[in-house]
C-alpha cells in the first residue's frame, strides 16, 4: 500500500496491517488501565461514602475544628502539669525525705535503750537531729541544725551514727 502520509514521515516500507495490530495492542493495554483505573475509582467512592455517612461537609467541619479544640485544650493542660509538677518537686526539695533513727541507752541503766537520735532531712541533707536522753532523774531533749550533711556543734556518737543512717537511707 502507497500512503503519502507514511511516506511523509519516512515509514512508506511498513505495512498497514502491523500498524493496525501495534495499534489495537495499544488500544487493549490502554483499555485495560482504564478498567483497573474504574474499579480503583469504585473502591475509593464507596470508602468516602462510608466516611461521609450521615454526615454533611458542614457538620464534617464542625467536627474537626472540635478536634482541633481539644488538641489545643490538652496541649495547655499538659503545659499546666508541667509547671504544677514544677512547683510540686520544688516543695518536696525542702521537705523531710530521710531519716535515721538510733536507739541506746544514754547511762546504762538497767532501763534499756530508752534514749534515742533522730536525724531528719531534706533532699539537700539540711534538716536537724533531735536527740532525747531519758534517765532515771527525767528526760532531756535537744535539737542540732544540719546543713548540707554539717553540723556546726559536734555530733555524739549515736548522733553521727543517725546522720549516717540517715544520709545512707536516700542512697539505696
Amino acid at each position: 500500500m502507497n500512503n503519502n502520509l507514511l511516506s511523509s514521515i519516512g515509514l512508506n516500507n511498513i505495512d498497514f496491517g502491523i500498524v493496525a495490530i501495534v495499534l489495537a495492542a495499544v488500544i487493549l493495554i490502554l483499555l485495560i488501565l482504564n478498567i483497573v483505573n474504574i474499579c480503583s475509582i469504585s473502591k475509593l467512592k464507596k470508602k468516602y461514602q462510608s466516611f461521609m455517612q450521615g454526615k454533611d461537609a458542614k457538620s464534617l467541619e464542625n467536627e474537626i475544628i472540635t478536634l482541633f479544640e481539644d488538641n489545643k485544650f490538652i496541649k495547655n493542660s499538659i503545659e499546666k502539669n508541667r509547671k504544677d509538677i514544677r512547683v510540686l518537686y520544688h516543695k518536696l526539695e525542702s521537705s523531710i525525705q530521710k531519716v535515721g533513727i538510733i536507739k541506746y541507752d544514754a547511762f546504762n541503766q538497767m532501763g534499756g535503750k530508752l534514749s534515742f537520735c533522730l536525724a531528719l532531712l531534706d533532699e539537700n541533707n539540711n534538716g536537724f537531729i533531735l536527740n532525747s536522753v531519758h534517765g532515771t532523774e527525767g528526760c532531756y531533749t535537744y535539737t542540732k541544725k544540719i546543713e548540707k550533711g554539717q553540723c556546726d556543734i559536734s555530733l555524739g556518737k549515736e548522733e553521727e551514727d543517725a546522720l549516717k543512717e540517715a544520709m545512707q537511707e536516700f542512697l539505696e
